[in-house]
């Protein structure tokens, strides 16, 4: 696959403008309110505000990291275990994560992680 494919993708999930953490992966952007533990207000774009620009992938194809968000309070006690990115309308993106116990109104951090497509096999 020629790298401006994979770009063209991670482009796109970086038009998001929220980060949540959720007790569950949600189906859909009207989904993640009943697993929200908490959430980040994000800056879109690729190479800019909160996601690196795309690089060649750790083992192949291209990723984007998402950069490390602090300062929030969580909205609700939980055990988060996906992190979710969406644009306001619709869920782009939403992957596991290493479980963190939240507390409503304690503040939680999230650490940087990367979004990775890989070339086909």
């Amino acid at each position: 696959m020629d790298d401006s494919v994979a770009d063209a993708m991670l482009a796109k999930i970086a038009t998001s403008t929220r980060l949540t953490v959720t007790s569950a992966e949600p189906a859909n952007f009207a989904g993640i309110a009943a697993v929200l533990l908490g959430s980040y207000v994000m800056t879109a774009g690729l190479g800019g505000g909160d996601y690196s620009a795309a690089a060649n992938g750790d083992v192949s194809g291209r990723k984007t990291q998402v950069l490390a968000q602090t300062g929030n309070n969580a909205s609700a006690s939980g055990s988060a275990n996906h992190t979710c990115l969406d644009d306001g309308t619709t869920l782009l993106y939403v992957t596991t994560c290493p479980a963190v116990s939240t507390n409503s109104g304690q503040p939680f951090n999230v650490a940087a992680w990367d979004i990775e497509v890989a070339d086909p096999v």
